[in-house]
């Protein structure tokens, strides 16, 4: 995975300089500091989709030019087979399996998301990023903490949330959790 990251940051650092873009000028558009933009770039880090949507409408390319390096293509539609989907390893403790990759100019992304059960003491990795989002639990429960309130999601339920609020989630009772997210 931590190869993964390093080639999306190094996909941005290279577009960002095709185009003369300035560390600043990028950084300012994801609302960020410079330090953290530039930590972004370094590989080191986890990139937030949030961010990655800004940067792609900013750069004026398709989210899956950072994911895959190369640009959607389809224009009507975009098939996706029961357990299929660019696999995209972004965190740790998710894996996620994006649905549109081919889709150009999508409105929204939408992943299937497998989240492995840990131990109860494990930390929550918590993430945000602009925009909302929608999840549907297809397989299994959640603990999902939305904003500091923890809530249990079982199959079948959905939620809708500003994504800017800080959210983590953990695969519940010990068994591992499947649900459709659309990132807006």
């Amino acid at each position: 995975m931590e190869e993964q990251i390093k080639q999306v940051a190094t996909r941005i650092k290279d577009l960002r300089e095709i185009l003369n873009i300035s560390k600043e000028e990028a950084a300012d558009c994801c609302g960020i500091t410079t330090a953290e933009y530039s930590e972004i770039e370094s590989g080191k880090v986890d990139i937030p989709v949030g961010i990655m949507h800004l940067l792609a409408k900013k750069f004026r390319v398709d989210v899956t030019s950072f994911l895959s390096g190369s640009e959607p293509r389809m224009h009507y539609y975009t098939l996706t087979r029961k357990g299929q989907g660019v696999s995209v390893e972004r965190r740790k403790a998710y894996n996620y399996r994006a649905l549109a990759a081919n889709f150009i100019n999508r409105k929204a992304d939408p992943f299937i998301v497998t989240v492995d059960p840990k131990s109860d003491d494990t930390a929550t990795e918590f993430n945000s990023h602009p925009g909302q989002e929608f999840n549907l639990i297809l397989k299994g429960s959640l603990k999902l903490n939305l904003n500091n309130k923890e809530m249990l999601l079982n199959e079948g339920d959905t939620i809708y949330f500003d994504a800017s609020l800080p959210h983590g989630m953990k695969a519940a009772n010990n068994e591992p959790c499947e649900f459709l997210a659309i990132i807006l």
